[in-house]
């Protein structure tokens, strides 16, 4: 019995020296399978901050982009609403309200036009015209003319006139200008020969070789010495009425 006895206790402190040696192996596998597990977690750690920070990335990209094209938009709207937008134009005194240009139209001695003529300038007419005359700025006229002349002013020196000749401003008959027509003005100086009515909102002076064969309406009226009328002046658009004036004075009395 003390054979088997011995023999049993030897097994058994070898398998005591061999289980810690086995815990030790297991003990290690778990520490490296542990180690393996945190490695892994730290890498998805990273995975998911690099996702979280490319996100990021995209998104601030796409809001800096959202911004520029809504910049882009507002630009392009500025643009067009300025290119679109009318711009605004002057009073003008002609009635079809168009602005006189500068340009200045001249009509030579050796031209005869037969039709109507209009003009957003000035017109110097040295030639014939058989028609009416429309000019946005001044109308000069040293020829003759057949028809109906209209202008912001009108000058006539050695011309003669077969019709109206209507002005927004001034008109200014030279000598040895022969006028057919009534005129109808602001303004005007008379000089020469008219055989019609005069029609003018301002003052009429007759240098004395005017002659006037009709009625003269006016604010006020210079006749010079040697000046022929035959007709009857009213200044109808004086600041005083004279009926007014003496139906004042009867009652009074």
């Amino acid at each position: 019995m003390g054979f088997f006895s011995d023999l049993k206790d030897d097994l058994s402190q070898a398998v005591n020296e061999l289980m810690p040696e086995e815990g030790a192996e297991e003990a290690e596998a778990k520490k490296n399978a542990e180690a393996e597990e945190a490695a892994d977690d730290g890498a998805d750690a990273v995975r998911e901050t690099e996702k979280a920070e490319e996100s990021s990335t995209v998104n601030g990209f796409d809001a800096d982009l959202g911004a520029m094209l809504d910049n882009v938009d507002n630009l392009s709207a500025t643009k067009e609403s300025a290119y679109t937008q009318p711009a605004e134009k002057a009073e003008m005194p002609s009635s079809s309200g168009k602005r006189p240009s500068d340009e200045v139209s001249t009509l030579t001695e050796s031209m005869i036009i037969n039709g109507n003529i209009a003009t957003e300038g000035a017109l110097d007419v040295r030639g014939s015209i058989v028609g009416n005359v429309e000019a946005l700025g001044k109308l000069n006229i040293t020829g003759t003319i057949q028809g109906n002349s209209q202008a912001a002013e009108i000058y006539a020196e050695g011309a003669k006139i077969t019709g109206e000749l209507k002005s927004s401003g001034s008109i200014k008959v030279g000598q040895s200008t022969v006028i057919i027509g009534n005129l109808y003005a602001n303004s005007a100086v008379i000089a020469g020969a008219i055989k019609g009515d005069i029609d003018v909102k301002g003052p009429v002076v007759l240098d004395s070789s005017a002659i006037v064969m009709g009625d003269i309406k006016s604010k006020s009226v210079q006749i010079n010495n040697g000046a022929v009328i035959e007709g009857m002046c009213s200044q109808c658009y004086a600041e005083v009425n004279p009926t007014s004036f003496f139906e004042e004075i009867k009652k009074m009395k």
